[in-house]
């Protein structure tokens, strides 16, 4: 950092200041709702800060800093996510289950492109419906929507539908997946892996799981994070895809973005355990909290009326993907015999 650039940080640390405390602050709110009554902390933050979107607007104080939490701190709380998976976890799956995490991603993402286009949607729409329902919901939706080119006009809304679509499907599916699971007589293991390869977000499969079992628990966390572990890969291809495009970022910056390579880099370095497991735990709740942070001030963002063009085609999608996707596991499992 040159002597300039060090002269003029305070003035950039006091002009984020206003919009990162008010993500902040409806974060804290998000999190003390879900806490006491039981409501996904991440459709929390979105609706709450959708309350507070005058604070985003153009001229306002707080401005500037709710645009940096929703970009900024998104990109190094997904960075962050990388600390909770390891290559030994990867590598003990089976050849099995890493094969139905594997097709199923490479389904749900394929048919979201197919139905976007038949229902009149674009082709970056399909890709975050597709990638969201397939790998990691809300995490994974502001993953990618971080690399799609921002020049279309319905980019930002197009995010927070998929982000509130996939966190109240996956809501749903961890009360009805464990029913579906007893009515076909699923084993523990079984539903573990069923909940793992279907259920959007980590929160809902860790519910789902233990409300079976201990082993349906571990087995699905342990699913679940196999498909973390592609939003790396499927997040390179996509910003390759769209490097040359005219929204996308400017010439001169790695195709790849900075935060991709971080994943993949903390994937590695948390392989090793050379780091101490408290720090872990502290840096994986830390990431936790920046994509509270985020998914607040991108709320912050969208404005309601404009949530509400996005029109039942898009609703059916995203229902039609999860379905899929949930029939497609169960078919491999019984299949398998998994």
């Amino acid at each position: 950092m040159t002597v300039i650039e060090m002269g003029r940080f305070p003035g950039r640390l006091r002009s984020l200041f206003p919009g990162i405390l008010s993500a902040v602050t409806v974060a804290l709110a998000a999190r003390f709702l879900s806490e006491h009554y039981g409501a996904p902390v991440m459709l929390m933050a979105l609706l709450l800060g959708m309350a507070f979107a005058f604070l985003a607007e153009p001229q306002a104080p707080a401005a500037e800093g709710i645009e940096f939490a929703a970009k900024k701190l998104l990109r190094f709380g997904v960075a962050l996510l990388g600390l909770g998976i390891t290559v030994q976890q990867i590598a003990s799956a089976g050849l099995v289950v890493v094969g139905i995490t594997l097709a199923g991603v490479g389904l749900t993402i394929g048919l979201g492109v197919v139905l976007a286009r038949a229902t009149g949607r674009s082709l970056p729409f399909g890709l975050l419906t597709g990638g969201a329902v397939a790998i990691c919901g809300a995490s994974a939706a502001l993953a990618i929507s971080s690399v799609l080119p921002k020049d279309d006009p319905n980019h930002e809304r197009d995010t927070v539908f998929t982000v509130i679509a996939v966190t109240a499907l996956s809501t749903i599916a961890m009360i009805i997946y464990p029913m579906i699971g007893t009515a076909l007589g699923l084993s523990d293991h079984a539903m573990g892996v069923f909940f793992g390869a279907t259920i959007h977000d980590v929160a809902q499969v860790v519910g789902a799981g233990y409300s079976v079992s201990d082993e349906a628990g571990a087995t699905a966390t342990f699913v679940k994070l196999l498909r973390v572990a592609l939003l790396v890969p499927v997040v390179v291809v996509i910003s390759l895809c769209f490097a040359s495009h005219p929204g996308a970022q400017s010439g001169g910056k790695l195709p790849i973005p900075l935060f991709v390579l971080g994943f993949a880099a903390l994937v590695l370095i948390g392989s090793t355990r050379i780091i101490p497991p408290e720090i872990v735990a502290f840096l994986l709740e830390l990431s936790r909290w920046l994509l509270i942070v985020a998914i607040s001030a991108l709320g912050m963002k969208t404005s309601l009326g404009k949530l509400a063009e996005v029109g039942p085609r898009a609703i059916a999608v995203v229902c039609a993907l999860t379905a899929v996707l949930a029939a497609f596991a169960l078919t491999m499992i019984i299949t398998l015999q998994v």
